[in-house]
Formats: structure tokens, sequence, C-alpha cells
């Protein structure tokens, strides 16, 4: 097969519109040159010691350029800089969609129109200037095409060969120069000295040179008065970077980058959000992992902390035994807090927070005497982690040849890349004695993946496209660095940037991904899956990566975005021409987090990197508008964009913050939205401004949330605490019954009813949605079962398990086991088979039982204070009322007949106080605990109180209520008449049952 070459379009318009922008800030700029003599030696020129030096000039003033930048920001809608204080220009392009095509696109024009002729590239690593070198190499013949092959000379820049430097300050053609910013941003400084080696530690390019008669290489570069093209600005210019820079006399800066620093003098703008929505780059479905029915660990994930707290808090997921079944939830907690108390499981025994703390920006909550450390972001628990990793691979080659099968059958030749991102080369190689090397955990899983996978009748066909005979050794490679004996590195990159040994220690896998693109995308070459480091996650992208999986051993701190940037540009057949089809552009990235996670994260990265804020308005946004004035004359908006925020924050369409609310959506839709009167004639495109970043949010924001608040008024009243102290005392339960019949029927019904599942791996994958509201996962996407080898697990103590939910003694547990014969399930999932063994004696316990329970008053009760120690939500107009006399100044509720009850309770002018009861007042009963609903203290005549606790239900006919529900308020009835207090407990469907057939009573 012939050797693919890409081919380029110069006919995009995006890339036309970028490069105008930079072009048309010089419009009236004359084509002329600068000289100025340059010494040198003989061996620098055949024209002797004395040469002239050819540089940039430009002979329009800033005011110019000042009124050319005005309206090239009118033209592309954004923000007008006010005055030019620096020739600094930003242009802003999403990674993917051409940055470094257009930036030598806009080379030649600036050629073309105005003469300038000195260009300089300055990056940031030694990754993306084997990337621009490349893009220049492999662009030549298509750039001469358009330019009528314009002579031009370009080169990276090697200390070694300073005579380059010479020839481009002396040369009139075309001078492109790539050099990387740490070859220059080391100047002359005592600190720079080594007086023990005697060596000057300053960059070459700072040192006086015999073969320029003692002239500096940057004095040279300087007199050509360069235009200094910037790549990854927000890369180069940290530290000394800028310092550096101003060292090149720069004639102007152009600044590129998908995430620029510095919004100030921008001249064009291609965001996340314009490239997703324009279809300029591929579209991204996130597929997870998530088990399903493993409980059998105690489950830690850390999601947040508030330091802002006082005490510090954390929110954990944990696993929490409800009435005998585990539930995966968020817990707030706090240092003291025991894990065993809040979970009501003794799983989490020993786990009690003793710190909660930030080191190095990482999130932790430690605990002890468990003495673990829980790092956000890191789940500990769960399955094991390696069959974790082994399904994502395993998913990942299916991906790979279920899309690269498609695209045959289809008659695309275009070749698949996989990508996956590791954290330690030992997962991918480990090295022995003299320098022998196998496979390290991770390599050995794919191949023992792909070689089962790829012998599935649904593959077969692949046979008839491409070799499937190669060893799947030669399919997978690795891009690492290499020690100065050749081994890979764990660390991909120097702190200057530069890959550790020097570009001639990299891998082969390096030549073929830097150096070779058009290599890796033929079918010629079998590589097609690259494991890889920190380093691919700038300055490389591969137009036909279709997948990225990470595999780090704990959860990445990676940003997403950095991540997903490796594979978003538009792919490229086996001819080298861009595919414009949205249905084969899509980017599937395994995560190891759920994909409602990878969205908030992804969409946390577009903001905190680029300054972008979604479902906002900025006090600019309608600089660019133009309007005519009072005096008839066409101006743009400008400064007065800030009157419009103003008057959209005043009809509270807006926060103080921009942040839009639901009011200004409902406007929208209903086209009532209220424009100043002054600005009635832009109508038009004010609202196009504002429909923008509005058009996908929900009409139920999350602005509604409200936390709720205990109301201390109510808490601390001698009234309320009197009514407290008669419901709050705890019972304990005596019941009736024949053992050896109990025992019996529990025996059967296990052998008959107890079936136990093995823990399911879930594989999900969901389409993300990127536009200017945020970024948003299709929650109805693809759901796959995984099987996997679970291994060795540590079987919990299951009689005193079911001792605590059943209130049996342990000898009769014991029997009810042995005799059904059903322990090998126990083995299959532990947890599942405990708690179902748990409800199954407890439903048998409940038909023998009938009426033979007796509840007894012990000394323990629920504290009052625990109302203080609730965390709840919820949401307005959604699921919570305002509340005046009950305990917290919100009520959430369950139903619409909830919030009727509430609110009859707040307009009875007898109702004194009354509370839902909260989560944790609880009544034991042989089937569960049993949690109430409302408690009410009611005035009476003759000033007395009236306490009564209530079950709210559809009907109070006990033939219509679950057995289950029937008995649990039968126990609630003697619980409460253990207590005595004249605390009266009854079941009722609405309010005015309440009133009539109950407190008339």
């Amino acid at each position: 097969m012939e050797q693919m070459k890409l081919k380029f379009d110069s006919n995009l318009d995006y890339q036309t519109d970028a490069v105008n922008a930079v072009v048309d800030l010089f419009e009236g700029q004359n084509a002329m040159l600068q000289y100025f003599t340059v010494s040198g030696q003989a061996s620098f020129s055949d024209t002797g010691k004395i040469g002239q030096g050819i540089g940039n000039k430009i002979d329009i003033s800033n005011e110019d350029i000042l009124e050319n930048l005005r309206n090239i920001q009118i033209r592309n809608r954004l923000n007008l800089t006010q005055s030019l204080t620096s020739r600094d220009f930003n242009i802003e392009m999403e990674t993917g969609t051409g940055k470094t095509y257009v930036y030598l696109k806009t080379i030649f024009e600036l050629n073309k129109k105005y003469g300038f002729t000195k260009f300089i590239i300055v990056v940031p690593s030694i990754a993306i200037k084997e990337g621009v070198n490349k893009t220049i190499e492999i662009t030549e013949d298509h750039f001469k095409g358009i330019y009528d092959n314009v002579i031009y000379d370009y080169f990276v820049y090697d200390s070694k060969k300073l005579e380059q430097v010479r020839s481009f300050a002396v040369n009139s053609n075309i001078q492109i120069m790539v050099i990387n910013i740490d070859a220059f941003n080391k100047s002359f400084t005592p600190a720079n000295f080594d007086e023990t080696k005697k060596q000057n530690n300053t960059n070459i390019i700072h040192r006086e040179q015999d073969k320029l008669s003692g002239h500096k290489p940057i004095d040279l570069i300087a007199e050509t008065n360069p235009i200094v093209i910037i790549d990854e600005p927000q890369s180069v210019l940290g530290g000394k970077g800028e310092k550096a820079i101003s060292y090149l006399n720069p004639l102007c800066t152009l600044r590129y980058s998908a995430t620029p620093p510095d919004k100030k003098n921008m001249v064009f703008r291609l965001d996340a959000v314009d490239a997703a929505e324009k279809d300029l780059v591929k579209q991204i479905e996130v597929a997870s992992f998530i088990s399903e029915g493993y409980h059998n660990e105690a489950y830690l994930e850390l999601i947040s902390t508030n330091f802002n707290n006082s005490p510090i808090t954390a929110k954990i997921n944990v696993d929490v035994n409800v009435n005998g079944t585990t539930r995966r939830k968020s817990v707030t907690v706090k240092k003291g807090d025991n894990l065993e108390d809040i979970t009501n499981s003794d799983k989490y025994a020993g786990y009690i927070v003793d710190e909660i703390n930030q080191f190095d920006g990482i999130e932790k909550v430690i605990f002890s005497p468990a003495d673990v450390v829980l790092e956000k972001g890191i789940y500990i628990g769960d399955i094991d982690d390696l069959s974790l990793k082994r399904a994502q691979i395993r998913k990942t080659i299916e991906e790979h040849l279920d899309k690269q099968l498609e695209f045959f059958k289809q008659g695309k030749d275009i070749k698949v890349l996989s990508l996956f991102f590791i954290d330690k080369v030992a997962n991918y190689r480990v090295y022995g004695e003299n320098n022998t090397w196998s496979n390290g955990v991770y390599a050995d899983i794919f191949e023992d993946e792909y070689k089962k996978i790829i012998q599935k009748e649904e593959y077969s066909t692949l046979f008839d496209y491409m070799d499937l005979k190669t060893p799947a050794s030669e399919v997978h490679g690795g891009y690492f660095a290499k020690d100065n004996e050749g081994r890979y590195e764990d660390s991909e990159l120097k702190s200057n940037g530069e890959v550790k040994g020097g570009a001639d220690k990299v891998s082969e896998t390096f030549n073929l991904i830097m150096r070779a693109k058009e290599e890796l995308l033929s079918f010629n070459t079998p590589l097609c899956f690259i494991f890889s480091h920190s380093a691919l996650r700038e300055g490389w992208d591969n137009p036909n990566v279709f997948q990225i999986c990470t595999l780090n051993e704990t959860q990445s701190t990676t940003k997403k975005r950095q991540e997903i940037g490796r594979g978003l540009r538009l792919c490229v057949n086996q001819d080298g021409e861009r595919i414009h089809d949205k249905n084969v552009n899509i980017l599937t990235v395994m995560a190891n987090g759920s994909y409602g996670d990878f969205a908030r994260n992804l969409q946390k990265d577009i903001e905190d990197e680029t300054g972008y804020k979604f479902g906002t308005i900025n006090k600019t946004d309608f600089a660019h508008i133009m309007w005519v004035n009072k005096q008839g004359k066409e101006v743009p908006l400008d400064k007065r964009s800030v009157e419009i925020f103003n008057h959209f924050k005043k009809m509270k369409y807006i926060d103080s913050k921009g942040k839009i609310l639901d009011k200004l959506k409902v406007a929208l839709e209903e086209g009532s939205i209220n424009i100043p009167e002054d600005y009635e004639s832009i109508r038009k495109e004010i609202v196009e401004v504002v429909e923008k970043p509005t058009k996908n949010l929900p009409i139920k924001s999350a602005t509604d949330r409200r936390k709720v608040k205990v109301r201390k008024q109510v808490l601390n009243d001698p009234i309320f605490e009197k009514f407290w102290n008669s419901i709050k005392c705890k019972t304990t339960y005596s019941v009736d019954y024949d053992s050896e019949e109990l025992i019996k029927n529990c025996v059967k019904a296990f052998d008959e009813k107890l079936k136990v599942k093995a823990p399911k791996l879930l594989y999900l994958k969901s389409g993300i949605t990127i536009d200017a509201s945020g970024v948003h996962a299709n929650e109805n996407g693809e759901t796959d079962v995984i099987e996997f080898d679970e291994g060795d697990i540590a079987l919990p103590d299951i009689v005193t398990f079911l001792q605590n939910q059943t209130d049996l003694t342990r000898k009769t547990i014991v029997r009810i086991l042995k005799e059904s014969n059903t322990l090998d399930l126990f083995k299959k999932n532990p947890q599942e088979y405990m708690e179902k063994a748990a409800r199954l004696i407890n439903n048998e316990m409940k038909n023998l039982i009938k009426d033979g329970i007796k509840y007894t008053k012990t000394g323990d009760y629920y504290d009052q204070e625990l109302f203080s120690n609730e965390e709840l939500y919820g949401y307005l107009e959604r699921n919570m009322v305002e509340a005046n006399k009950s305990v917290y100044n919100y009520v959430v509720y369950d139903s619409k007949k909830e919030r009727e009850f509430v609110e009859s309770l707040e307009n009875n002018s007898k109702v004194k106080y009354y509370t839902k009861l909260p989560d944790w007042f609880k009544i034991k009963t042989p089937i569960g605990n049993y949690n109430p609903d409302w408690a009410i203290l009611m005035k009476s005549e003759d000033e007395t109180k009236m306490y009564f606790v209530i079950e709210t239900k559809g009907s109070t006919n006990e033939s219509s209520l679950r057995d289950s529900e029937d008995y649990k308020i039968k126990c609630g009835r003697k619980h409460f008449e253990a207590l005595g207090n004249n605390v009266t407990f009854d079941v009722v469907d609405n309010y005015r049952t309440f009133i009539t057939d109950v407190v008339s009573d």
C-alpha cells in the first residue's frame, strides 16, 4: 500500500476568519523591510565579513492598529479594547481545530500583503516543537501550491548550528524559526555562573560568540524585529517566559491557545462551545464502569470538603444499612464522627474521622484507628481494581474493533487508533538485569484480551480488510521517556518541558507519533494501541484517535480537557482527506468515574482554564452590537453594554454575577423579554446574545436548591422540649413464638426463595453535549453487563449481622444457616446473601408472631440535639415548603399529599408545633426499623397539650395496606403505648381525617 499523505483544505471559513483577524490588524501598512549591518566570520557567508541583515518594519501607528483591532473585535463579537498598551494579540482556538495550520497560513498572508519575512514560533516543550516542525514539513507542498511556489526557509533552533541564526537574519526570503522557550529563558546573571566548575549556565543564545564577532545570537535575532508566534502561551509565559520573549524584540506577539491566559486584545475566538456546536471537532461519548450488587467491603468515596465550615466538614459516599438493605448515599462528616454509627454497619468499625485537610492541592480525610487515608476522587472498597482495569482494556479493544469493522463495512478506509493513559511505566514494562525487560501487568492484560477478542466470530470479517495475524505484541506500543540506559521512565518530561535524555532517547513509538504521523495513520503500520504518560496530554494529537482510556491506579487528577484534547481532531482516511461526518467523528472516553462526574469535571476544567462561564451573561457581552445613537451615528455599544447587564439584573433575569435565572429562560420562551427602552431598536441582536447560553438550561435550576436549617426558637422552647420528652424514648420488644417451627419455616424459605446474584460490572456509555449552557451527559445511553473475576472476598460475620437484624439467638441463626444448605451462595455475594436472609427470617417471624409482641421502654432515647446535626436539602417549588411552626425552616415533602398536610398544619391556629420525624427516629420491629411521619403538638381549651404521632397513608383501610406496612404500624402503636405520656398514635389519609377522627376523639 502506498504511503499516505495528509491533505489540507485552505477554504475552511473559520480558519480563514482566524487568518484575516490577524492580517487585518495591519491594514494601511505598506510592504517594506528594514536593513541593518551584520558582522560575522567568512565561514558564515561567501560575501565576506560584512552582511546586510533584513528585518520587519512597520509604518502605521499604534492608534491605527487600535482602530483596526476594534473593527476586528466588532466583526468577531469580542470585547472591545479601549487602549493599546502592547502589541500582544490573542487568538483562541479549541484543540483539534487546526491552530498550527492557521498561524502558518497567517505567516504567508502577512508576507503576501505587507512583506513581513521574519517569524519565530515559540513553543513550551520538545513534544510541541516536534509537532510544529512536522506540520511545517507536511504542509510545504500545500502552501507552495497556494502561494505561487513561495520560497521560504524553516528550521528548529539548535545551539550547535548558529549559522542558521545568521542566515535567518540576512536572508530576504520568509524565515521561520521554531524554538523552545527553555532555549533562551536563561540569560546571564551571577547566579547562573558555577564558580566550582567555571561554567556559565546561561543559554548559549545569550552568550557572546566568536563566530559572530563577539556578538550574542539573541542580539542578531532581535535586530530582525520578528513577529513572534507563541504556541500555548499559558505554558510559555510562566516564570521567566515573558522576559525571555522581550529579548526577541518582537514587532508583535501572536498568542495561539485553546486556553489563553490573557484575554486582552483578543482578535479571534473559537472556543470549546463554538467548536462543538459547529461540528469542528469530534463529538464525545463517555463510557464508565460501575459495580452493581457489590457492597461486601467498607465503601468510601470523598466527594468534597468544606474548609469554610466550623467545624470543617467533608461529604463522602458510603454504604448505609437502611432497614436491612445496603444503599449507597452521601453523608456529611466532621472530625470525631464514627462511620459505624452513621452507616449502621459494622463494616465501618474503626472508621472514625481523625482529620480533614488539604495537602499539595489534594483534599483528604484520615480515619483512625483504621489508618485509612481517603483522597478526593478516589474510591475504596469497590470491586478489585485490577478486575476493573481488565474490563476497561477489554471494552477499549472491543470499541476499537467495532469501530474499525463498521468503517470497513461502510467503505471508509479510516484507521482507528486507541490511546491508554497510565501513571506508572512499571505497569506497562518491567525491567530486569542487563536491560532485559518483560511486559508489565497492563501489557499482559492487553495481549491476553486482544488474543481472545480477535477470535470472536463477530470480528472474523475484519480479516477481509486487514492482516489480523500480526502478533498482539506488535499492535501496541509505549510512548515514554528513556533514561541513559535506554529504559522507559515514569517521568515523561523534565521540569523544563523537555523529554528526559534528549530527543535521541525517545522510543520508536515517539518517532511514529511525533515525526511520522502519516506512517502511524497508515494501515501499513500495525501499531494502533498506544500506551502513554503525561507528555501526550499536550503537544500531540492524532486525527484518528477514537478511544481514550484512563488506566491510572488512582482516579485521574489530570484535567479531562487535556485528556480528550488528544482525540478531538476530525479524522482522515487513507488518502489523507479530512472526513466531515459527525456520525463517524465520535471520541469514546473510557472514564474512571461516572459519566455525570466526567461532564461536571469537564465543565469545571473549561471554566477554570478559559475563564468561560457556562450559563452566564457578562457585562461586556453586548459591546460589539452596532447601535444608532441619538446623534444618528452608528457606533458599537461598547461601555453601554453594562447598562443592559444592569437592567437584566434589575429584572431578576440574572444574579449579580451574571448567572442566568429561570425568569430569563421563561421570558425568552414567551417572547416577552424586557429590553431597556433606549435599545429597543437592537432587540433582535440583544436576544441573540442571551439565547445562546440559555437554550439548554432547565427551568428548575440548581439555584432553587436550599439547605434546611433548624429554627432554634422552636428547638429551645421549653414547650417543645416537654413535647419531645414525651416521645423520645426508645423501646425494646419481646415476642412469643415456637422456635422449632420458625427454624423449619426459615429453612424452607431459604431453600425455595433465597437467590443470590454475583456482583456485576455495568458498562455505561453516554453522549456528551457541550453548549453555552453547560456540559451535559445523556443519561439514556447504552448499558452492558461485564463479566469479571471478583477474586477472593473477605467473608463478614454473618451470624452477628443476622442477630442484629432479627434479634434471634446465635444458636437459632446457626441452625437455620446450616440446615438450609445455602451457604455456598454466601460466598458468591456475602452482603446480598445476608440482607436477603435477614428479610426472609423477619418475614417468617412476622407470620408466626401475629399479636404476640410486647414493647418495653429502655433507658435510651433520641436526643433533641440530633435535629441540629441533620443535613437536609430540597428544591423550592419542587419538594419543599416554607414552615413557621416546624423545627425546620422548610419541610421537605415526598408527595403532594404531604405538602397539603404541611400547609394545613401551618394554617391551623390550634397547631403549636410539629415536625416531620427525621430518618434517625426509628422504632425497632421484627421486620426492620419503622420511621413514622409526623409528630404534632396541639393546643387544647384547658391549655393542656395534646401529643400526636401520625402516619399519613393514601388510605386508612388496613386491607389496602401492604402486610409489612400494616405490621409496622401495629408495632408503632404498641411502642407508643409502652411510652405512656398521653401520646396518640394513628394513621390518617389527609388533614381533615386527622382533625375529625383523631383530634376530636
